[in-house]
């Protein structure tokens, strides 16, 4: 039976980030895709000027009291930018009422990157997606989301392998069963992710050539291809390492089109790709 899995993310009318690159993913992979929109925007947030910007926290709560009445369930939940506490409250809620028995819960902490938060989020915010985190089967924040999550100073790279390591074991006691570190880089040449079983006590890293430049949507990308990766029968590390690569080759791709990154990467012809690696 095909699994049905929510999403819970923002749409942005103008650039490949959140919804308009996770849908695609979970599609080419094979799974039916839920949507709770948290926000509303014109065009991503970077770059792109004075971006419109609308809140969805009470339709969200429309939209879950309907799904309610209809007794759904989702077989597995991802989420993203979620744009406020009481957002976080209706996804716990979710989660505790919405869900078929040993769900699959994915949640990318978007809050932070660059040793700050990001626009509009209010110093409490971590807080409350620590609760959030408490539920999760996975969690795939970068270096600052970490940070933020264990209430301590953000420290900027080259990192060490204990530093990470104990970064990851020490979020691993939070409550999730998998971790996925974004960002890592240990010199100027590679950069990827490291990856942590609590179960196992497994950790593995991921690396690739270190790409110059900022491209935007790569985060919402990779924990797309973790989500499907996971639900597809992939363990933690092994998805982690598909994520990596297919970053990697979609940036490329992005650099040989000439293409403006701050639209997003060239994701779209690499999917085939994708599917026959996870399949």
């Amino acid at each position: 039976m095909q699994k049905k899995v929510l999403v819970v993310h923002d749409l942005s009318g103008v650039g490949k980030v959140a919804l308009t690159v996770t849908l695609p993913i979970l599609a080419t992979l094979g799974f039916e895709s839920c949507v709770l929109p948290t926000a509303l925007l014109s065009t991503h947030t970077g770059g792109l000027g004075a971006n419109t910007y609308l809140d969805l926290t009470e339709e969200m709560k429309k939209i879950i009291a309907h799904w309610k009445s209809l007794d759904l369930k989702f077989d597995a939940i991802y989420t993203g930018y979620l744009g406020n506490p009481k957002q976080i409250d209706l996804v716990i809620d979710t989660i505790d009422t919405m869900t078929a028995s040993q769900c699959p819960v994915i949640i990318d902490p978007v809050m932070a990157d660059s040793g700050k938060l990001y626009r509009g989020f209010q110093p409490d915010y971590p807080a409350k997606m620590r609760k959030l985190c408490e539920k999760a089967t996975v969690i795939i924040p970068n270096l600052t989301e970490a940070a933020l999550l264990l209430e301590e100073p953000f420290q900027t790279g080259p990192y060490t392998k204990d530093y990470i390591e104990d970064l990851l074991k020490r979020l691993g006691q939070l409550g999730p069963k998998k971790i996925i570190l974004t960002g890592v880089y240990f010199d100027e040449f590679e950069i990827g992710a490291a990856s942590f079983d609590v179960e196992t006590n497994r950790i593995n890293y991921a690396l690739d050539k270190k790409m110059i430049g900022h491209y935007f949507g790569t985060g919402d990308i990779f924990a797309s291809i973790v989500t499907g990766s996971v639900l597809s029968g992939k363990d933690i590390h092994a998805a982690s390492e598909i994520a990596v690569r297919f970053i990697h080759d979609a940036i490329s791709k992005t650099l040989q089109q000439k293409q403006d990154p701050k639209f997003g990467v060239c994701f779209e012809t690499e999917l085939p790709k994708l599917l026959k690696i996870i399949n």
